[in-house]
């Protein structure tokens, strides 16, 4: 029982039935539950409570206790233990240790912030509610910032947790180092950024770098031209969100994405939990392991998580259906999702190119990244494209805007203020 504490937070144990499943039933007498009751209650800790019933199985009759907890590491008769398969393995001192120091980290969220309510963003939280209404996974409707706050979960009392703060203060501790490297290694590298910012909107500014810096290929087998990334941006997306989701906020150090000539790295300040293999999760039939479960459920609601534990899933489907190749890799301090880039031709081996060409590409760069920023938050104006996008006049975004409006890629709803973009083409 303590072992499956320890690996998933909850555990079931028969009596009466053998290893391999066979059912002998369990004879019971006047004080069995209650003598079985006292033996778990007495040689586990921290002290967990079970309920224990007596349930027909084949025709006999055997006891099932199951328990939940969340004090994890538990200790039987004095060991740690953790299920591994079908066996039980003892945990070492490092991995209690790491156990300790994480439970201390479950209760960071809740800590009351430093920070004011009036420094949330409240556009942010407004876009917040209407995707997460969008989804059908909240029932209520905007009226204020601490109102939504107080429903989400993310206020004690009259204070902002530290989960509200990364979640929605633009003036937050939630930083992401970027860079390009000119080669394989970290030697040289050919741009560095490092954005600052409410956790969504480091989502949308590290989704926006790696894929205005990766290579896109043109699809003209069918009628219309399909711009095509060289990493599916659906993967790269999820893998963003399991970063920011997941990581150890305690720790002070960033998150980074680092693109390489022959990788892209996304990584986080988060271990991996022990016990676990990131394969495990290949089947969707693990379960996931919340470092920040207030962030999780809120990023869940709006969904900008699936599934919890269907990250890992869904960034190895997605890539095996491309056919990428992409690893996960436990550091020392944290995790990495490693995708491989393949190997297209470089821009520089293709001769002749046009001017014609080359204006054409720039510009559907530039209304690709449009799109991306819509997608993200359809109320976006003018102004706030071309101070996200860098590089472009309020007079050239308004141009792009009505380009893919004319070529049917989006509309407008409702009037210029108080309106918002709809996406009407993938």
């Amino acid at each position: 029982m303590a072992a499956m504490l320890n690996k998933q937070g909850d555990g079931t144990v028969y009596f009466g039935i053998s290893d391999h499943g066979f059912v002998y039933g369990q004879m019971t007498g006047h004080e069995t539950l209650q003598v079985l009751a006292q033996a778990f209650v007495d040689n586990i800790e921290p002290k967990i409570y079970p309920t224990i019933k007596v349930v027909p199985v084949d025709g006999k009759e055997c006891i099932v206790v199951q328990a939940k907890g969340i004090n994890s590491p538990y200790f039987a008769y004095g060991r740690a233990y953790i299920r591994v398969g079908e066996s039980d393995k003892r945990l070492s001192v490092a991995e209690i240790e790491s156990r300790i120091l994480s439970k201390k980290r479950l209760f960071w969220e809740k800590e009351q912030s430093a920070k004011p309510l009036t420094e949330i963003s409240e556009s942010e939280v407004k876009s917040y509610v209407r995707k997460a209404q969008a989804a059908h996974r909240i029932d209520f409707e905007y009226i204020d910032v601490r109102t939504a706050l107080n429903k989400l979960h993310l206020l004690e009392g009259e204070h902002l947790t530290m989960a509200a703060e990364v979640l929605f203060c633009d003036d937050s501790q939630m930083e992401i180092q970027a860079a390009i490297f000119a080669g394989n290694d970290k030697m040289t590298f050919l741009d560095i950024k490092q954005f600052k910012g409410n956790l969504f909107g480091l989502r949308k500014q590290a989704e926006l770098y790696i894929n205005s810096n990766m290579k896109w290929r043109a699809d003209l087998t069918e009628s219309r031209r399909k711009e095509i990334p060289e990493i599916p941006v659906r993967a790269i997306s999820e893998a963003i969100g399991n970063s920011l989701c997941h990581r150890d906020y305690s720790n002070p150090k960033g998150n980074e994405v680092a693109i390489f000539k022959n990788r892209i790295e996304i990584y986080n300040p988060g271990l991996f939990p022990e016990g676990i293999e990131p394969e495990d999760f290949f089947t969707g039939h693990e379960h996931s392991v919340l470092r920040n479960p207030l962030i999780a459920e809120t990023m869940f609601r709006s969904r900008d998580i699936e599934r919890w534990g269907s990250g890992i899933k869904r960034i190895h489907d997605e890539c095996t259906e491309n056919g990428i190749k992409v690893e996960f890799i436990r550091r020392k301090t944290g995790f990495v999702v490693l995708f491989n880039r393949p190997a297209w031709i470089e821009e520089s081996d293709i001769n002749e190119k046009t001017t014609q060409k080359t204006t054409q590409k720039t510009t559907q760069k530039t209304t690709q990244k449009i799109i991306l920023l819509l997608k993200e938050n359809p109320t976006l104006g003018r102004k706030e494209i071309a101070e996200q996008l860098g590089g472009i006049t309020e007079s050239g975004v308004k141009y792009h805007l009505g380009k893919l409006v004319r070529e049917g890629y989006i509309k407008r709803i409702g009037p210029a203020k108080g309106g918002h973009w709809e996406i009407t083409k993938p």
